[in-house]
């Protein structure tokens, strides 16, 4: 069986990124990993991105295989002797296909849910305009964002390569067994944010521990441009 069980691209990714007390997250901490910090400060973000070219098996999936992923993550690192492996928990990821949502929770244990998604994308000679939105309790959220055009380098050290440089996801299957995948993808470009705008009812979609946040500015908004991406069929199980 081939080693990869998901392919796609992934377009025009925003990541809005909060600083967060990290006793908030360590209930969401699967075992066996640990917070990653970036400036001694815990971060979750909230984004949303274009998922396409979807294909399970290298088979592409009809119909369902463009859509909008709104997801809320957290950072985190597992060390293996000398290596450290960084990657990302997901408090909740959201698409518009009940179908898609069934397959990735039965298959990773994810934390998906179908509710109504929409996008606008306008690209210029000189500016992008990104708008994600998703529905719930009869409300219509959205995260977006008019960046520049050009397609500048990560910085390194910078917040954009801490959030975008985690290439390993963790599952906590219960409080004793945790999961562990891999996403590969080349080092991603971004584009420069001009302004965005964020309404996000974080409790209905995340629940209590995070309402907080509808009311706190985001430490930073970063977009990529995006690129082919695979996820590993195998799972490390600890």
């Amino acid at each position: 069986m081939t080693d990869t069980f998901l392919s796609a691209r992934w377009e025009n990714l925003i990541m809005a990124n909060y600083a967060i007390d990290p006793e908030i997250l360590k209930p969401y901490l699967p075992k066996g990993v640990e917070l990653d910090f970036y400036d001694d400060k815990t971060y979750v973000s909230l984004v949303g991105f274009m998922f396409k070219k979807t294909s399970l098996f290298h088979i592409p999936i009809p119909f369902l295989g463009t859509f909008e992923e709104i997801n809320l993550r957290f950072y985190v690192k597992r060390i293996e002797g000398n290596s450290i492996k960084r990657g990302v928990v997901f408090i909740n990821e959201t698409v518009p296909y009940k179908a898609v949502a069934w397959l990735a929770n039965k298959l990773y244990k994810e934390h998906y849910i179908a509710i109504p998604t929409k996008n606008k994308i306008a690209i210029t000679n000189s500016s992008k305009k990104i708008k994600y939105e998703w529905k719930i309790k009869n409300e219509w959220n959205h995260i977006a964002v008019n960046t520049g055009v050009e397609k500048e380098q990560m910085q390194l050290g910078s917040i954009e390569e801490f959030i975008f440089e985690h290439y390993y996801g963790y599952t906590k299957v219960n409080n004793q067994h945790s999961q562990e995948y891999k996403v590969n993808h080349p080092r991603w470009q971004v584009n420069k944010v001009l302004d965005y705008e964020i309404n996000c009812n974080f409790e209905a979609m995340y629940g209590a521990d995070f309402s907080f946040l509808k009311n706190v500015q985001a430490k930073s908004v970063i977009v990529a441009e995006g690129s082919p991406i695979t996820v590993n069929w195998r799972r490390i199980s600890f």
